[in-house]
């Protein structure tokens, strides 16, 4: 695909713009809330490898479409990646099956933290679960007033796994790292920028993302080759960290998600109700 080719791609999870050197990738679902579906997981690396590699674009800015930013893994169209582990008597070849499949949906986030073109997330409304996965791959984060984070996937029976406890716990504090994680509380847009885990709140939706598009273009008008060179420098210190946290909590979860617990709140999320775990 030509450099130009890629810009005017129909792609089936976001939508894409470039003008003055800045990319705009805009999150679309399909599913409600900008769920992370299938499309999403295929195309993401897909599209930021192009954003990488064409010279036209030196900065991104990254939203979701709608009111908000993104609810996070859509478990209805991603549920066969689980249900190969999801039965408590699976073996070798399901296990090792669905270590592969987590070890792409990681690549996946990875492929936004390893693009030479800093990422600007503007964050509005709710942002859970695989989408705070998302936004600690960006380099510098927003929110509106009125934005929501929760690293929920404590509540849905499962270890976070494609990003989120690999990159903040240098984004954030350790002690607010392992609150949101081991809770899976929300937080409003205030709480977020105290902790640091966005940079600034903006009044409303378009407020923030004006503020993102004004940083891209910020970073935009500098030197390319050196702000590639800050990020290189910057990653660096954290990038085998980062590479060894995703290895091992790859092998935790297909050794150890299959569970009642988590049939349970896969079932409750469908029945929209609270669940009931045993420990088992």
């Amino acid at each position: 695909m030509t450099d130009h080719a890629w810009k005017e791609r129909d792609w089936a999870a976001f939508d894409v713009t470039v003008a003055d050197h800045v990319a705009e990738v805009t999150l679309t679902g399909p599913g409600k809330g900008n769920a992370m579906g299938p499309d999403f997981w295929r195309e993401l690396p897909e599209l930021f490898g192009h954003i990488d590699a064409d010279p036209a674009v030196r900065a991104v800015v990254l939203t979701g479409s709608g009111k908000h930013f993104s609810f996070g893994l859509d478990l209805v169209a991603m549920g066969g990646t689980l249900s190969a582990v999801v039965a408590g008597d699976a073996k070798a070849a399901p296990r090792t099956e669905f270590l592969d499949s987590l070890r792409k949906l990681q690549a996946a986030i990875t492929a936004v933290a390893d693009c030479r073109k800093p990422t600007v997330a503007a964050v509005s409304g709710w942002c859970i679960g695989g989408a705070v996965d998302l936004i600690c791959a960006a380099d510098v984060r927003y929110a509106s007033a009125e934005a929501k984070f929760s690293v929920r996937e404590v509540k849905v029976g499962m270890v976070a796994d494609v990003g989120t406890l690999a990159r903040l716990p240098f984004i954030i504090g350790d002690g607010h790292v392992r609150e949101l994680a081991l809770t899976g509380k929300d937080i409003d847009a205030a709480r977020a920028e105290k902790i640091g885990l966005v940079n600034d709140v903006a009044d409303d939706q378009a407020a923030v993302l004006e503020m993102a598009r004004e940083t891209a273009r910020e970073i935009a008008d500098n030197p390319p080759l050196v702000v590639h060179g800050v990020k290189a420098v910057l990653d660096h210190s954290r990038s085998a960290a980062v590479h060894d946290s995703l290895r091992y909590v790859a092998a935790w979860n297909s050794a150890f998600l299959p569970s009642e617990d988590l049939t349970e709140a896969i079932t409750a999320v469908f029945e929209k109700r609270r669940p009931e775990f045993k420990g088992r």
